[in-house]
C-alpha cells in the first residue's frame, strides 16, 4: 500500500492525495488502510459510518464523502467529526442551507462532464458555486469532476480531453482547489500535466495493486496489497470420462489428479469463474476445473504432482494478478477485492490475524 501510494505521488508531483478507502478499503480493511496510507493527505470514501470509524481509529486528517450525504441528518455527524462531502445537486444545497451544524465543513462541488452519474452540468456550475458560497457553514469549496474513460484517453465516445474542456468551461473564473484525476487519470498526468493540473488527486484501485486499465499493474509498477490464499483439503484421482462438481460441467479427458480447495463463492470467489481460471498451487500455475461451489473449488493438479493435503493455494495476489483472474471470470479486479467475505480471516503483513470490519 505504501509503495502504491508513492507511485501515485510520483505521477502527480506537487499534488495532495486522497486515498480512496470506500468499500472497507476495497475489501482490505480500514485498519490496514490507515497503516498503509498514513502518508496520504486525506481519506475519501462513501460511507458515513466508516468515515466516523476513521476518526475513532485515530485519523485526524481530512475525510471526504465522495457521494456526499444520503440523509440531511448526516450533516450534523459530518460537522461533528469534521467530514467533508461532495455536493452534486441543488437538493443538497437546499439541505445545507437549512441545516444548522455546530461548525463549518468543506465541500467538493462536483461537475458532470459527461459520465452522467452525479454532478451539475457545466452551465449550472457557477450558479451552484454561488449558492454554496452564500451559506455561512460552508468552508472551502473544491471543484471536482470524475473521468469516465481515463484508462483510454482517446476514447471515441468521451475522450479525457473533452471532459477536461467541459470542466474548464464550466469552472472558468471560479476560485478554489481542483480535484480531477482518479487512478487512471493519475497515470495520464505525465503526458497531460498542464491539462490535468490540480491540487488533489483521488487514487483508488491503484493503491491496492489493481490496474485501472490501459496497462497491467506490473507495467504501472504496482504491487498487490491483497493475496487471497487457501489450502488443499482433498485430493481425488479420476479417470477419463469422469465428471467434477455440480452440474458435471467438467469431464476428464484422461486420467488426472484433482484437488479440492477450501474457498468458494461464500468466501467471495466468483461462482461464474469458468474452468481454466488461473490459480497457483505450491507456487505452480494451474487451473480451476468444474463449477465453483459455496465452500470449495476444484483445481487440476497435473502440473504439480507433488501437491497434497495442506498445499498452499493462491487464488489471486502475490504471483497471480487479481486482474488476470478477473478477466478469466468476466469481471474486474475491483469486484473481486470488494467481494471477499467477512468469514475470510484477514492476516496482517506480519502474519497476525487482524480484525475484520
Amino acid at each position: 500500500m505504501q509503495h502504491n501510494l508513492a507511485r501515485a505521488r510520483a505521477n502527480a508531483p506537487g499534488t495532495r492525495a486522497w486515498a480512496v478507502v470506500k468499500a472497507n478499503a476495497y475489501g482490505h480493511g480500514l485498519e490496514q488502510a490507515l497503516r498503509g496510507f498514513a502518508a496520504a493527505d486525506g481519506m475519501a470514501l462513501v460511507e458515513v459510518d466508516y468515515a466516523v470509524r476513521l476518526r475513532e481509529l485515530g485519523w485526524t486528517g481530512p475525510v471526504l464523502l465522495l457521494e456526499g450525504w444520503f440523509d440531511p441528518a448526516d450533516l450534523d455527524t459530518m460537522a461533528q467529526h469534521r467530514i467533508g462531502g461532495a455536493v452534486h445537486c441543488f437538493e443538497q444545497i437546499a439541505q445545507l442551507a437549512a441545516a444548522r451544524p455546530e461548525r463549518a465543513f468543506d465541500v467538493h462541488l462536483k461537475m458532470n462532464t459527461g459520465m452522467n452519474r452525479l454532478g451539475f452540468r457545466p452551465d449550472q456550475f457557477h450558479d451552484a458555486w454561488q449558492r454554496l458560497r452564500a451559506i455561512p457553514h460552508v468552508g472551502e469549496i473544491t471543484l471536482m469532476t470524475h473521468f469516465a474513460n481515463a484508462d483510454e484517453s482517446h476514447h471515441p465516445c468521451l475522450p479525457v480531453a473533452e471532459q477536461i474542456r467541459r470542466f474548464e468551461q464550466g469552472a472558468a473564473g471560479l476560485p478554489g482547489p481542483r480535484s480531477l484525476a482518479n487512478s487512471a487519470g493519475v497515470f495520464q498526468m505525465p503526458k497531460l500535466a498542464d491539462a490535468l493540473a490540480s491540487q488533489w488527486i483521488r487514487p483508488g484501485i491503484m493503491l491496492y495493486g489493481g490496474t485501472p486499465g490501459g496497462a497491467t499493474a506490473q507495467e504501472y509498477g504496482l504491487l498487490p496489497a491483497m493475496t487471497l490464499e487457501s489450502r488443499l483439503i482433498g485430493v481425488q484421482d479420476i479417470g477419463a470420462g469422469e465428471f467434477v462438481g455440480y452440474g458435471s460441467r467438467f469431464e476428464a479427458g484422461g486420467a488426472m489428479r484433482i484437488g479440492a480447495v477450501a474457498c468458494g463463492y461464500a468466501d467471495g470467489y466468483p461462482r461464474h469463474a469458468p474452468t481454466g481460471t488461473p490459480v497457483l498451487v505450491d507456487g505452480v500455475r494451474t487451473r480451476t476445473v468444474g463449477r465453483v461451489s459455496m465452500d470449495m473449488l476444484m483445481v487440476d493438479l497435473t502440473p504439480v504432482p507433488q501437491a497434497g493435503i495442506g498445499s498452499r493455494v493462491v487464488l489471486w495476489g502475490q504471483g497471480l494478478p487479481v486482474d488476470e483472474v478477473a478477466t478469466a471470470a468476466g469481471t474486474i479486479g475491483y469486484e473481486l477485492m470488494c467481494a471477499v467475505a467477512p468469514r475470510v480471516r484477514l492476516l496482517a503483513d506480519d502474519g497476525a490475524v487482524a480484525p475484520s470490519i
